[in-house]
C-alpha cells in the first residue's frame, strides 16, 4: 500500500461515525443476543464449524444486525457482498449476483451476500435471489427491521433461518459505553469524563439500540467544549442531544402490531380519544399511513358495515387521501375517518356471514338449483323457470336461491344503525330462525 493509500485509510477511518468505528471484529467483542451468540449457542456454534446457512435476521435497529453479518464474512473467510434493497435495483442484484458465481466457479470463493433491509425487495427481485440461494451459490444473510413472515415471500422464507434479534438491555448498553469511552480510538486520545448518570440516562433513553446510544455519546463529546483539558458530560448535555425521544416502536416488532391491535380495537369499541392517541403514536413513530388507512377499511366492513354503510366510503376516501397528499397533511384526513368510524354505529353481521358461509362451502357439495343456472348450459332444465324480481310489484318474488343442500341463514343484521331498517325489510320476506 503507498503512502496516499495509507493516509486515505487512515482520514477515513478518523472520519467515521463512532458507531462505524467501534464496530466488532469478533464474536468476542459483540455485546449483546447472548441467545444466539454466547458460547454454545447457535449462531456461534455454526460460525465456529463454518456451515453458516442462509440467514434472515430480523429485529429493530441497532442491535448488531449489520455486524453479525460482518462477523460471519470474516470468520468464514468467505467473500463478503452487500447491497441495500432500497437503493438497488434488479440489474444491481443480478450483477452482484454473477460476481458470486463467477468468483465460486473460477477461483472457487464461496460468497456471503448481505442485504439490508431485504423486506424492500419486490416480489421479481426476491424471486431472482431463490436459485442462487437453492444452488449454493450465495449464503444469502438479510436483514430487516420488519416481521420477514409478514414482509418476504414464503419460498426465500423457507430456504432461511430466521432468527430474532432483541433490544440490548439496559446493563449491556451501559457495558457498551463504558468500553467505548475506555478504548483509546474511539475519540482519537482525548480527555473525556462521562458521569454514571449520563450514561445511565443514554441507557434507559435509547431503548435497546446501540447505534443510538453511541450516536448520542458522540453528538454529547463533540459539541461539549474541554475545560482545562477535559470534556466533562454530564445528563443535561446528553439530554440536549436527543432531540426526540426515541419512541419505543418498530415497525416489524411485536409492538408494532399491539399499537395497530390497540388502535384497531379502539376504533371498535367505539372510543375515538384512545384511537386518536394510537393514530398519533403510529405517525409520530413512523407508521407508513397506507398501512393505517388500508386497515381502516377492513374494519369499515367487518366492524361497522351496513349499520353505517358509508363508513366503507369514508375509509376508501382516506386511503385515497394518503396517496394524493401524503404526509403531514394526511394525518388530518386519518383522524377524520378514524373518529368518524369510532362514532359509528357498529355491526359485524356481514364479517360473521361470509365467515360460516366460507366453512360451509368447504365443508358440504351442493349443485345451483335449476332455475339459476346459466340457461345455455346444456344439463338445465328449461322447465325450471327463473322469476324476474323486477316483474313483481314489490320488487320481490318468492323462490329458492340457496342449493337445496343448504337451509340456514348467514346475514343477521343487528337493531343498530342502518341494519335495523335492513332486518325491518327482511322480516317481510324471511323467516328468522
Amino acid at each position: 500500500m503507498d503512502l496516499f493509500s495509507l493516509n486515505l485509510e487512515n482520514n477515513l477511518e478518523q472520519k467515521q461515525p463512532l458507531a462505524s468505528k467501534m464496530r466488532p471484529k469478533t464474536l468476542d467483542d459483540f455485546v449483546g443476543q447472548k441467545h444466539l451468540v454466547g458460547p454454545g449457542k447457535y449462531l456461534e456454534r455454526v460460525i465456529k464449524s463454518d456451515r453458516v446457512p442462509s440467514i434472515i435476521f430480523y429485529g429493530p435497529p441497532g442491535v448488531g444486525k449489520t455486524t453479525l453479518a460482518e462477523i460471519i464474512a470474516i470468520t468464514t473467510n468467505k467473500q463478503f457482498l452487500r447491497i441495500s434493497a432500497v437503493t438497488s435495483n434488479l440489474k444491481e442484484l443480478r450483477d452482484t449476483l454473477k460476481i458470486a458465481e463467477d468468483s465460486l466457479k473460477y477461483e472457487n470463493i464461496s460468497s456471503i451476500l448481505f442485504i439490508d433491509e431485504i423486506h424492500r425487495f419486490n416480489k421479481t427481485q426476491q424471486d431472482a435471489l431463490l436459485p442462487f440461494v437453492e444452488k449454493g451459490i450465495v449464503t444469502l444473510i438479510g436483514a430487516t427491521t420488519e416481521n420477514p413472515y409478514f414482509e418476504v415471500n414464503r419460498a426465500l422464507i423457507s430456504r432461511c433461518q430466521i432468527l430474532n434479534l432483541k433490544p440490548l438491555s439496559e446493563l449491556e448498553i451501559e457495558y457498551l459505553l463504558k468500553k467505548t469511552l475506555n478504548d483509546k480510538k474511539s475519540f482519537d486520545g482525548l480527555s473525556i469524563r462521562v458521569d454514571e448518570e449520563a450514561i445511565k440516562f443514554l441507557a434507559v433513553t435509547c431503548s435497546g439500540d446501540a447505534r443510538l446510544a453511541l450516536n448520542s455519546l458522540e453528538i454529547a463529546v463533540f459539541s461539549t467544549d474541554a475545560v482545562d483539558g477535559l470534556i466533562h458530560i454530564t445528563v443535561e448535555d446528553v439530554e440536549e442531544c436527543i432531540q426526540k425521544k426515541n419512541l419505543v416502536y418498530d415497525k416489524g416488532g411485536n409492538n408494532h402490531y399491539d399499537v395497530i391491535s390497540a388502535f384497531i380495537k379502539s376504533v371498535r369499541g367505539s372510543d375515538p380519544d384512545a384511537a386518536i392517541f394510537y393514530l398519533a403514536k403510529m405517525l409520530e413513530s413512523g407508521e407508513d399511513p397506507k398501512f393505517i388507512a388500508r386497515r381502516l377499511i377492513i374494519l369499515a366492513s367487518e366492524d361497522i358495515s351496513n349499520a353505517d354503510p358509508y363508513g366503507l366510503v369514508m375509509a376508501n376516501a382516506a386511503f385515497n387521501a394518503v396517496n394524493v397528499i401524503g404526509m403531514p397533511e394526511c394525518r388530518i384526513n386519518l383522524a377524520q375517518v378514524t373518529t368518524y368510524l369510532a362514532c359509528a354505529p357498529k355491526s359485524n353481521a356481514s364479517y360473521l356471514a361470509i365467515n360460516e358461509a366460507m366453512n360451509d362451502v368447504k365443508n358440504s357439495n351442493f349443485t345451483v338449483p335449476m332455475h339459476l343456472r346459466d340457461r345455455h348450459s346444456p344439463d338445465v332444465d328449461l322447465n325450471k323457470k327463473y322469476m324476474y324480481p323486477h316483474n313483481y310489484s314489490e320488487g320481490y318474488v318468492e323462490q329458492r336461491y340457496l342449493p337445496e343442500e343448504i337451509d340456514k341463514i348467514y346475514y343477521r343484521p343487528t337493531d343498530r344503525g342502518h341494519e335495523e331498517k335492513i332486518k325491518e325489510f327482511l322480516s317481510k320476506i324471511r323467516h328468522y330462525k
